[in-house]
């Protein structure tokens, strides 16, 4: 599938967070996407990693066709609507004061024949992970969420929970700090982690991890 043709502007600047909507194409379709930094915050903007997400995923380098997907810190719920668009039933997260935000977004920009393949739902990072199947979901999807270190513990254990054997994870983020980096280097141990487009203008790398098959268990001579 094509790249959707942009120009430089189609990465939000900082001016522009406090828009009260964000409006993008993708998929075929134009998308309106409501922001609300005064009430939420960071919650309620689309940041420029979950743009340079769609545009990876519009790639078609990632099979979505059918896929079970989830994304974690959905925020505004761009990259979980495109990803629906694109074929993928997609279950969107977040923390239980940005969900009804987040739905209002979903129900807006999804026709409703796709309408039931995309669920919004609540999940805190390693809280209560038993409501979501073990390895259930083919790939998961993180915009920007790699950025307080206080989260990586709970993050990294989301991730494992998650993915399935085999199974894909897409971030995309700006490096900050080394902090950054070492959260890279944590999820390596149990995903093989790769660099796979980088976006130069908005400083955007998206990974690609993919969860290494568990090692037999010994056998007692």
């Amino acid at each position: 599938m094509a790249l959707v043709p942009y120009d430089e502007s189609a990465l939000p600047a900082l001016s522009r967070l406090h828009e009260s909507a964000a409006e993008f194409r993708f998929a075929g379709r134009r998308l309106r996407l409501a922001q609300d930094w005064g009430r939420l915050g960071v919650a309620a903007v689309v940041w420029d990693a979950a743009v340079v997400l769609c545009m990876y995923l519009e790639l078609g380098e990632v099979e979505l066709q059918g896929k079970k997907a989830i994304e974690l810190g959905a925020g505004t719920g761009l990259v979980g609507i495109v990803a629906t668009l694109l074929g993928a039933r997609v279950t969107l997260t977040d923390r239980e004061p940005a969900l009804d935000f987040l739905r209002a977004n979903v129900r807006a920009n999804l026709p409703a024949e796709l309408r039931g393949a995309a669920e919004v739902s609540e999940l805190a990072w390693g809280e209560a992970l038993h409501r979501y199947a073990a390895g259930g979901y083919d790939l998961v999807l993180g915009a920007d969420i790699v950025y307080l270190e206080e989260t990586f513990p709970a993050l990294l254990a989301t991730l494992e929970h998650l993915s399935s054997e085999g199974g894909v994870v897409l971030l995309a983020c700006r490096l900050r700090y080394e902090r950054d980096r070492a959260f890279l280097a944590a999820l390596g141990r149990r995903f093989a982690v790769e660099q796979v487009h980088y976006h130069a203008r908005g400083d955007v790398r998206v990974y690609r991890a993919v969860k290494r098959r568990a090692e037999p268990a010994g056998r007692d001579l």
